[in-house]
């Protein structure tokens, strides 16, 4: 399909591409999916001229000298996050008077504001992505943000089901699943014991940390000297510790901390399997909108464990890159690491499926479908 789109353009590129503003409240330096998404979609859409409006931060401005993204830092450091956030709403609508995009891209409900602004003054093509959380904590801005964006990108069926129970039926909703990064080396490390590896920060109960402390003993009364390492920092840590050493089980779990990405790729290499059985939360959250984090394993041909609930469905393919268990249940998820630890051909199976996916859902295809679906909405328009 050819796009004639440039002649079209009120602002874009010296090359004729035409502009797209990505408007995100997360992006690095800051650490997280969104942050990681907005980062990768920022460098990989290479058929529009992007430029970025961002919150700012202490270490903004020497990570933005290094990369090769234009980016608009918002400030406010210190004030509370809803506050930071209408700043940027404001800051990014101003953007858009002066560049006047052609498109404009949002990464969260927050920047829902601007977007609709931006497509209704502009007329610039308009879309937005959906993660999971914020659909449930803010259902009448998502249902907002789905009605007026022009594309309503969900990163998995459990977030396009969520979007539909808000009552909103956007005229185009895309179902585009999130990517990953394929490292560059990827040959096993040999490590004296079992490693089972849990990547979250130790924020949200949902992940499952508590369900794998209670799992333990179940699983070393059949591999003994299987370790659990855990990388991730949060305000939960301290109540782990706590539980761990009430079950008897601090011997076998090493708390890393927030590691550097170099760090957490070893411990990728190490590890017999990541796990990671999140669930969903009580009081109407949402939990996992996809996990990347189950996508990471199998770019190094690993399997991983996870829950059998929300966004995992579409990022876990039960039997093929890993094992879907009930993460309400230790037994069931330390029969399951158990199976995985214990059957080397299984555990080689389901890593060699990851693997094939993790090919399959890059960050640079990510970028594709979704430049890709603004395209489209620029020809139609």
């Amino acid at each position: 399909m050819g796009w004639n789109v440039t002649a079209r353009a009120t602002a874009g590129s010296g090359d004729g591409r035409p502009s797209l503003l990505l408007l995100t409240p997360d992006y690095p330096p800051e650490h997280g999916g969104i942050q990681l998404m907005s980062r990768r979609l920022a460098e990989s859409i290479d058929r529009f001229d992007v430029r970025v409006v961002a919150l700012g931060g202490p270490a903004a401005r020497e990570l933005d000298r290094e990369r090769p993204v234009s980016v608009r830092r918002v400030g406010g450091a210190g004030a509370p996050r809803a506050a930071r956030n209408a700043l940027l709403n404001a800051v990014a609508f101003g953007e858009a008077l002066r560049r006047r995009p052609r498109a404009a891209l949002a990464m969260h409900i927050a920047l829902a504001p601007a977007l609709a602004a931006v497509g209704r003054v502009l007329g610039s093509e308009t879309a937005i992505i959906f993660h999971a959380e914020e659909i449930t904590a803010r259902p009448a801005l998502a249902a907002f943000a789905a009605r007026r964006a022009a594309a309503s990108i969900a990163v998995s069926s459990y977030t396009a089901s969520l979007i539909a129970a808000t009552g909103a039926t956007p005229a185009r909703l895309r179902l585009i699943a999130p990517g990953v990064d394929i490292p560059h080396e990827t040959a096993p490390l040999p490590w004296e014991r079992p490693v089972i590896l849990t990547v979250a920060r130790l924020e949200e109960r949902y992940k499952g940390h508590d369900t794998m402390i209670a799992a333990l003993p179940l699983l070393l009364a059949k591999v003994p000297d299987a370790l659990w390492v855990v990388i991730g920092e949060g305000s939960l840590r301290p109540a782990l510790e706590r539980m761990a050493a009430g079950n008897g089980v601090a011997h076998a779990i090493r708390f890393l901390g927030a590691v550097a990405d170099d760090e957490r790729d070893l411990w990728l290499r190490r590890t017999s399997v990541l796990a990671m059985p999140s669930r969903l939360p009580a009081g109407g959250l949402a939990g996992e909108g996809f996990g990347i984090v189950y996508l990471e394993p199998g770019a190094f041909g690993k399997p991983v464990l996870a829950g059998d609930a929300g966004g995992a469905r579409d990022s876990v393919l039960d039997g093929e890159t890993g094992l879907r268990v009930d993460p309400r249940d230790p037994l069931a998820v330390a029969e399951g690491l158990t199976r995985l630890l214990l059957d080397p051909e299984l555990a080689r199976r389901l890593g060699q499926g990851g693997a094939r996916r993790a090919q399959e859902l890059t960050w640079p295809l990510f970028a594709a479908r979704v430049q890709e679906t603004m395209l489209e909405g620029l020809e139609r328009g």
